[in-house]
């Protein structure tokens, strides 16, 4: 509004003041402003989207890709990735690598605490429900859904490099990276009952688990590693035994039978136990040491054998119930056990024998062998010359019965001195140690002997002589008959009534001379009947208390 307007505006109001009428209101323009408060509201709408956008920066930690060979219930967006229970990461994307037939699983993890988990040795595996040998777990994941674990790495110091792709696991961990203790290995010729969970046991209280197992590099063995929790590592000391204490040990041998059991985990899963050899060594092994791993608790607890010397005998006799195993005794004392049993033909005698090897323990022989060793350094020629001392002073392998139930035999070996001098030499290898027969073969031997005795008996010519000698006697009595006196001749005639009764009962048609033949030929029968029963304990001595094994095979017509 100019000047001019507003005179005009002034005067019309006078005008209208003068005429007695109401004046018109003023209108005053409002002054015009350059900003806007508006404004502000998108503009503080943006800086709280950026603070937002700046922390939620700064909370994302690096991405991780997880390889596992199945992606089963893992979802984009939705699996969360969790240490401890706590969320770390979410996932983001899940692939398939055709080219290693993976499944690849990308995560982005926190930044808080992303420096531990991007280590060397981190361990990630999905979180199923599962039933194990340890328990039941993962129960949660069927109501939120399966989520992926990690397990970081133990190691305290700073890592080189940080590392973002990881190999998964398809079966969780039996032990924590942060559970105090030692893993330790063990050598088994086999796994037998054991497996992934099973408990060890110290003096019957559990302390440690099995952890995994492999085979050598080999395949001659299996390796079981343990790991005893703290502080009962400090028991596991460097010369500790450990032993099998697997489900129920069933044990037939010549000592009887023997049942060996340990808690009822055990018995369902399997289990490892051991004991320090010695209670004055406290000292704790190393860390990763390996052990052998024992049958049972006897052959873990047994003092050291040393090196094991070959054996061979050669038998000419049976060897039915002689089984890979039986041991070779010394006088009640067990120097070793059968380890081969061949057959092996003899060029010169034109005959097959039985060649048995064992596998005996030199240093069991006790103070001797010590003796031998100071004379000699070297152990070969140490056990050389004293096998041959005891083989010159009769010593000789004999196979024995050890259990008359089973029919189980073992090699004894014993002095024998009235035994004829052999050639030994225990420098060959592997030596040949003499043999005698056994005490079923020497039964066998003298029921054979006399069998062939009696068969050997001139049984009709025993018979004709007398007959002869019986008919010559008849003849003279009948030449002086007529010489003699009445009496005599009575008397006489009474002697030849009676050799006539004789001689009818030595006669070739008469009953008693064939009674008399059949006594012999039965008493024959019952020699070789003799010598097919000492054939028949020979193979079968259990057949004393069990009685005949049935036939096996049955003729069907």
């Amino acid at each position: 509004m100019n000047d001019k307007e507003q005179e005009r505006g002034d005067s019309t109001r006078e005008n209208q003041a003068r005429a007695g009428r109401r004046p018109l209101p003023e209108v005053r323009p409002r002054k015009e402003q350059r900003f806007s408060w508006i404004w502000l509201v998108p503009l503080l709408a943006v800086l709280v989207g950026g603070g937002l956008l700046a922390r939620d920066w700064m909370a994302v930690g690096p991405k991780v890709v997880i390889s596992f060979d199945s992606a089963e219930g893992i979802e984009a967006g939705q699996t969360r990735v969790r240490y401890k229970d706590v969320a770390v990461g979410t996932v983001t994307d899940v692939k398939v690598d055709h080219a290693r037939g993976k499944v690849l699983v990308t995560a982005q993890l926190n930044r808080d605490g992303a420096e531990y988990i991007t280590r060397e040795g981190s361990r990630f595996w999905v979180v199923r429900p599962r039933l194990g040998l340890s328990g039941v777990s993962g129960l949660g994941t069927l109501l939120s859904g399966v989520h992926i674990a990690v397990d970081m790495a133990s190691n305290e110091e700073e890592p080189d490099e940080a590392v973002y792709e990881f190999e998964g696991l398809e079966t969780p961990p039996e032990i924590s990276a942060e559970r105090p203790g030692t893993r330790f290995t063990l050598e088994a010729e086999d796994l037998s009952w054991l497996d992934i969970g099973s408990p060890v046991y110290f003096r019957r209280i559990q302390v440690g688990q099995v952890v995994s197992y492999n085979l050598n590099d080999d395949g001659s063995a299996v390796s079981v590693q343990i790991f005893i929790d703290a502080p009962y590592d400090r028991y596991v000391t460097a010369d500790a035994r450990f032993w099998n204490a697997s489900g129920v040990n069933v044990e037939l041998d010549a000592d009887g039978l023997s049942v060996q059991t340990g808690s009822l985990t055990s018995i369902l899963a399997g289990g490892v136990s051991f004991a320090p050899a010695s209670e004055f060594d406290t000292e704790p092994a190393e860390a990763n040491a390996v052990f052998k791993l024992h049958g049972n608790q006897q052959q873990a607890m047994a003092d050291p054998d040393g090196d094991p010397m070959v054996l061979e005998f050669h038998f000419n006799q049976s060897v039915r119930g002689l089984k890979i195993g039986a041991p070779v005794d010394f006088r009640g004392l067990e120097l070793g056990e059968i380890v081969d049993i061949d057959m092996a033909f003899d060029r010169e005698n034109r005959q097959f024998y039985a060649l048995v090897q064992a596998r005996i323990y030199p240093l069991r022989f006790g103070p001797i062998y010590e003796r031998m060793k100071e004379l000699d350094k070297d152990p070969h020629i140490a056990r050389a010359r004293m096998l041959e001392g005891m083989v010159a002073r009769g010593l000789r392998a004999q196979m024995r019965a050890s259990n008359l139930l089973t029919g189980q035999q073992y090699v004894a070996l014993d002095f024998f001195r009235n035994e004829e001098p052999v050639e030994f030499n225990a420098t060959e290898y592997p030596p040949v140690l003499p043999t005698i027969t056994g005490d079923f073969d020497r039964l066998q031997q003298q029921l054979g002997n006399i069998v062939s005795k009696v068969e050997a008996l001139p049984i009709e010519e025993l018979v004709q002589d007398l007959r002869n000698t019986l008919q010559s006697v008849t003849t003279a009595l009948n030449g002086v008959d007529g010489k003699l006196t009445p009496e005599l001749t009575s008397t006489l005639r009474s002697v030849r009534k009676t050799l006539a009764a004789v001689d009818q009962f030595v006669d070739n048609s008469s009953s008693a001379t064939g009674g008399l033949e059949g006594t012999m030929r039965e008493l024959s029968a019952a020699a070789r009947a003799l010598r097919a029963l000492a054939d028949h304990l020979q193979a079968q001595p259990g057949s004393l208390l069990r009685g005949s094994p049935r036939d096996r095979f049955e003729v069907t017509p």
